[in-house]
């Protein structure tokens, strides 16, 4: 554990506690941040870095806990008031207006007046200089979407900067850029942590986090785990702390045993398949009958590579081929045309609707597959309701039971129904199991192995690396948006596979 400074922080969050409707967000959750330094926050999905950002920038107001910034205490209750106390956040998606000036975004509601009228000549001026500040050298007088996305969050700084922040929340400002981008917005940071800004930078990237870390707080399951210099953590300890095992773990035996005699020729094949800003080039194979795992850290680029090969995200090079033939899908329902199915880790948004029955839910990738044009007839529908709530164990009083009124793990083997209502060759399941409970768990697992067992393709995406090696015939562990290793059942467990993600092992 990191033991304090001399220097003062200008930051001391302590004994935070934040609880929604059944779900206890923060517990007794703190962070110190010091004067001069880029402090990175880590952790897992659910860890709840994003719930702390929202209490610290008025969101949320905490039950317990206080927040101090340069030795007095603050309860922000709104993102304008964290602002006008110092404390200023730009976020992954730049909150700007693309459709006026540099100067304008920069200084939008708080235009510098002369005589009652907007002093444009001024604002432009100023607007340059709190750039040169940042090493940012544009005309402020063109729009700012006529800019890369590097250059939008540099204003979005310089915006920041101007309201006189004395603390710099930077929320995963990196995932849409490129790695020249994210060379220039460091060197923007080193700049500003010379002059003595107070910087929390939230991130996913290991890489990143040791190219510009002073110091990292690791948070695990709504409770800050830990505070370290980032010079004494290495990477391996940091994965560990963040998933909650331990380095010293001993060494599982592994099941070494070949490929299933069921897998077979290759079915989908990727030929440096990338997307800039979100995927490093990458070769994939899976083959028919074979359960293909793809383990990593959230944001290690699992979840972009599987939106790609559904056609839910475009690809900018590279291509995929599904039995030899090149294909560019260019929407899911070009995937869908060629037997992908595609369940989406974010259930709420991309998977149930709520309002609709268990059978309505169930039947609409089928239905999107035949058109709007031909619709499945009435006793169609209730024979395959029937068959995968049976099949799949859905606890249900009624295939016309609005889904929204069922458990999470119910929900989720009806969006599983869903896909396989298609008959896919190739399932991609993003995440299946995240929010259930242990025996729902199993139960979809053994179900979709089973599957897999008798031909069907599966790409498995899980925070769980004890699940990702047991169900696993391949394993390919991605870190930082690129895959950095590819091994067979048998070739890690769950000591090893850390170091992989850790970048510490073997390729």
């Amino acid at each position: 554990m990191l033991a304090p400074t001399k220097a003062a922080p200008v930051l001391e969050v302590t004994g935070i506690h934040k609880q929604f409707p059944g779900v206890k967000a923060l517990s007794d959750a703190g962070l110190r941040l010091y004067p001069g330094e880029v402090h990175t926050l880590m952790g897992q999905n659910g860890a709840g870095k994003s719930t702390l950002i929202k209490v610290l920038t008025g969101v949320y107001q905490p039950e317990h806990g206080s927040i101090v910034l340069d030795g007095e205490a603050i309860a922000p209750c709104s993102t304008q008031h964290a602002q006008e106390l110092g404390i200023s956040t730009v976020y992954q998606e730049v909150n700007l207006c693309p459709n006026l000036s540099v100067a304008e975004n920069i200084f939008i509601g708080r235009y510098p007046r002369r005589y009652g009228m907007i002093d444009w000549r001024g604002m432009r001026k100023q607007a340059a200089e709190l750039l040169a500040r940042l090493q940012i050298d544009i005309d402020v007088g063109k729009p700012l979407s006529s800019y890369p996305l590097a250059i939008q969050q540099m204003v979005a700084i310089a915006r920041a900067l101007n309201i006189s922040a004395r603390v710099l929340i930077l929320d995963e400002p990196t995932s849409s850029l490129d790695e020249a981008e994210v060379q220039l917005l460091f060197s923007v940071l080193r700049s500003l942590r010379e002059q003595g800004m107070a910087i929390l930078f939230v991130t996913h990237f290991l890489d990143q986090t040791y190219a510009i870390s002073d110091r990292i707080t690791v948070m695990r399951n709504g409770e800050r785990e830990g505070e370290y210099a980032c010079s004494e953590l290495s990477r391996l300890a940091l994965v560990n702390k963040m998933i909650g095992a331990s380095s010293e773990a001993p060494e599982q035996a592994a099941a070494c045993a070949a490929l299933d005699a069921t897998v077979g020729e290759v079915f989908l094949r990727t030929k440096q398949m990338a997307r800039r800003g979100v995927l490093a080039p990458i070769d994939l194979e899976v083959r028919k009958g074979e359960l293909l795992g793809l383990a990593g850290l959230l944001g290690s680029g699992r979840t972009e590579t599987a939106r790609l090969l559904f056609g839910a995200d475009k690809a900018d090079s590279g291509a995929i081929e599904i039995k030899g033939r090149a294909l560019n899908f260019s929407t899911p329902r070009d995937a869908i045309a060629e037997g992908i199915g595609f369940c989406s880790e974010d259930r709420k948004h991309e998977g149930a609707i709520l309002s609709l029955s268990v059978r309505e839910n169930l039947i609409l990738a089928l239905q999107a597959r035949q058109g709007l044009m031909r619709a499945i007839p009435l006793r169609r529908q209730q024979e395959l309701a029937n068959y995968y709530v049976k099949q799949l164990g859905i606890k249900t009083a009624s295939i016309d039971t609005p889904i929204g009124t069922l458990s999470g793990g119910n929900q989720q083997k009806v969006l599983l129904a869903r896909w396989l209502a298609t008959e896919p060759k190739l399932m991609i399941l993003d995440e299946p199991t995240r929010g259930i409970d242990v025996r729902a768990k199993q139960e979809i697992m053994d179900y979709v192995t089973r599957l897999c067992r008798k031909g069907m393709s599966i790409l498995f995406i899980s925070s769980e690396l004890p699940e990702v090696l047991r169900v696993s015939d391949r394993i390919v562990v991605m870190r930082d948006r690129k895959a950095c290793g590819e091994y067979r059942r048998g070739e890690l467990d769950d000591s090893s596979v850390l170091h992989v993600i850790a970048g510490e092992g073997a390729q």
